[in-house]
């Protein structure tokens, strides 16, 4: 009786992979695969440049630019090396702007606009563009009827999650980041992609919650009601308390907005800020407060260039300045420390005018995945010599005002974050990555290989490619039977490191993309409004193209300005390698 039910679901399998023929992805360099009948299909190779059955031909232009076309590991290489070139470029303006020009219309041409797809359907819709409470969709889901859960390759049921975290996950031994990146750059990541990255779990984790943007929801509230609660309504500014001399968000007592809590919390320790989250992490509080104190900075400065105007006029172009100093800094500082390229970066939204660039954006369900980069928050913190575990650190704000903010800066910035790599995951962020991993399978998100190639990347052959390490290629393969059926966020965080990078290339050649378009879509950065007079004059338009990630901390701390790094001071890549009993990862 088992054997015949056996074969009976067999033969239902079979019957489905025949009803859907795309569930091998037959077409090629970004052909859309159509079913024809039961029996038969056909790629769509429009705007590929490519022909042919599976759109695997290219045209003979296409075939030209390919040729010349240097891959991105040779660009990676070219941009972290040759300091001698990358000195005379950066010292040319001419050619520094051309090429920060290529960097913006390379990676933004990458990204679909308007979105294409979203997760309820494995083809176009007009949901993916007008219901935007959906996150959109790079790839569409793998279809429901495929005969195993990445399509036609690996096993028919994915790797028992408890066990893959257990084995590749769980961090035994801190591994620090190998090119110094500091824990002050960990919480302004997080900081930052906590504005846009809003999962409305209630719904689903194909849907969200947010703007879709750098909105700067995470310093002035999620809406009107929350941001009229943060404003003080006098000269433009938000309310603020004074601790030892120094500037500090309300308590909720005094603003009376929503929080969350991860676990009881004294009544004060309940600090009213942008973002329900932020009062669960010390380093997110610190970034709340110093966008808070410079927002106050700033209409200080504007009410004296502009005495005439009113509280509302002063706190609504303090919102402006504030969101263009966030992007010049997340560009020229952030970025660029991600990127350790010797070219520097430049946010210069007038690169764009004139070019065919479109000034929207739609934050992307695979952008988000890839960005959970938990690996990077250390076990302990060293706080002007005290040191705190993350079990003393979580849900403890008031850390921040005992030590001041000049301390805290200092220490965060001195101190190395994790290694964005296996068994580097802390206990406590261990049921995110399963969550995580989770949701990706319930959203049927499409192999990594298959990213690989829409971001123009070569698929990896092998485990060992991957990988890199032998040890780890084995329990991949293992797991998944097929590198074919390696899942998204487990091939990011398995693939390699890139020579003097923080990530390997995978998530840079597709974060990268969503970044830059997301940054320079924003309307600030469009011809209309990038202009002086949004900004409040020469005066605010000064702040915003002088903004650096020092100058923020050090004019909003009265006392000498501390250290403010994204790298810890003194480090050389190579002195403290991420290293387990397996061999270097």
């Amino acid at each position: 009786m088992e054997q015949t039910l056996g074969f009976f679901i067999l033969f239902l399998v079979s019957i489905s992979y025949a009803e859907n023929l795309c569930c091998s992805y037959p077409c090629q360099n970004g052909g859309v695969c159509l079913t024809k009948g039961f029996k038969d299909y056909e790629c769509d190779c429009t705007s590929t440049d490519f022909y042919g059955r599976n759109c695997e031909t290219p045209t003979f232009s296409k075939r030209i630019k390919l040729w010349l076309k240097p891959s991105p590991l040779t660009l990676h290489n070219l941009m972290i090396g040759n300091n001698w070139l990358w000195n005379i470029v950066n010292n040319i303006p001419f050619l520094r702007g051309f090429i920060m020009k290529k960097v913006y219309t390379m990676r933004s041409d990458m990204i679909d606009s308007p979105p294409t797809y979203e997760s309820e359907h494995p083809y176009i819709t007009l949901d993916a563009n007008y219901n935007v409470s959906f996150y959109t969709r790079t790839l569409p889901p793998v279809p429901v009827e495929c005969p195993t859960p990445m399509g036609v390759a690996g096993k028919k049921i994915l790797p028992d999650l408890d066990v893959l975290v257990k084995k590749l996950f769980i961090r035994e031994k801190f591994k620090p980041e190998p090119i110094g990146t500091s824990a002050l750059f960990s919480f302004f990541a997080q900081h930052f992609t906590h504005q846009f990255f809003k999962t409305d779990i209630k719904r689903g984790p194909q849907y969200q919650w947010g703007g879709h943007g750098v909105d700067m929801t995470h310093v002035y509230g999620k809406d009107k009601h929350d941001e009229n609660l943060l404003r003080s309504f006098k000269d433009g500014k938000l309310k603020v308390q004074t601790v030892n001399g120094e500037d500090w968000p309300p308590l909720s007592k005094d603003a009376q907005v929503e929080m969350q809590y991860i676990m009881p919390v004294q009544e004060d320790s309940k600090f009213a800020l942008g973002h329900s989250f932020f009062g669960n992490l010390p380093g997110l509080f610190m970034y709340a407060s110093i966008w808070m104190r410079e927002h106050n900075r700033v209409c200080d400065v504007m009410k004296k260039e502009h005495p005439e105007w009113d509280d509302e006029r002063l706190y609504q172009t303090g919102k402006l300045i504030l969101l263009g100093e966030t992007i010049k800094i997340v560009i020229e500082d952030y970025v660029q420390h991600l990127s350790n390229y010797n070219f520097k970066l430049l946010f210069d939204p007038s690169l764009l005018f004139g070019e065919p660039f479109q000034y929207q954006n739609r934050i992307a369900l695979e952008f988000n995945h890839l960005y959970h980069w938990h690996p990077l928050m250390p076990d302990d913190f060293n706080i002007g010599g005290t040191n705190y575990t993350m079990k003393d650190f979580l849900v403890n704000p008031k850390l921040v005002i005992k030590h001041g903010m000049a301390t805290f800066v200092d220490s965060l910035s001195k101190q190395n974050a994790g290694a964005f790599t296996v068994r580097n995951h802390g206990k406590y962020t261990v049921n995110v990555v399963k969550e995580l991993i989770k949701h990706g399978r319930t959203l049927r998100l499409q192999p990594l290989n298959n990213y690989r190639k829409r971001f123009n990347l070569k698929p990896f052959k092998s485990f060992k490619e991957l990988t890199g390490n032998k040890w780890l290629a084995k329990e991949l393969e293992n797991f998944y039977g097929d590198i074919e059926a390696v899942e998204f966020y487990v091939g990011l965080i398995t693939e390699k490191r890139r020579p003097k990078a923080v990530f390997g290339e995978a998530i840079v050649e597709m974060g990268g993309p969503y970044s830059v378009k997301g940054l320079m879509a924003n309307p600030i950065c469009s011809p209309k409004y990038w202009k002086p007079s949004t900004f409040g004059g020469n005066v605010g338009f000064e702040i915003v193209n002088t903004a650096t990630i020092e100058k923020l901390f050090c004019q909003n701390i009265k006392e000498d300005c501390p250290v403010v790094s994204f790298k810890v001071p003194g480090f050389v890549e190579g002195q403290e390698k991420p290293v387990d009993e397996h061999g270097e990862l």
